[in-house]
């Protein structure tokens, strides 16, 4: 079985796409690290290598979650499979 993205740990909230070449519609295999177990997900949109995709729904406002450190606000809502990038989460940080 092939990895798509990789998770650190149970309660993020993304997963970092570890492919190239994801497209909508495709079901993702992500590994979660620190629990050694595999999760399924299907992308909504297009997600480049690198970037993250949401395990999750997240609404306006919420905290993302990345390997255990909150990496930003939600500034537009998010669906499970979603791309998320800067298009939909601001930093906290000005």
């Amino acid at each position: 079985m092939s990895i798509h993205f990789v998770v650190h740990e149970d309660g993020d909230g993304v997963g970092v796409v570890v492919v190239e070449g994801i497209k909508a519609g495709q079901e993702l295999t992500g590994w979660v690290m620190e629990q050694n177990r595999d999760i399924t997900i299907v992308a909504k949109d297009p997600i480049p290598i690198g970037h993250k995709v949401a395990l999750k729904d997240h609404g306006v406002g919420d905290t993302v979650i990345k390997y255990g450190v909150d990496i930003g606000r939600v500034v537009a809502p998010i669906t499970q499979g979603q791309h998320l990038h800067v298009h939909n989460v601001k930093t906290k940080r000005w």
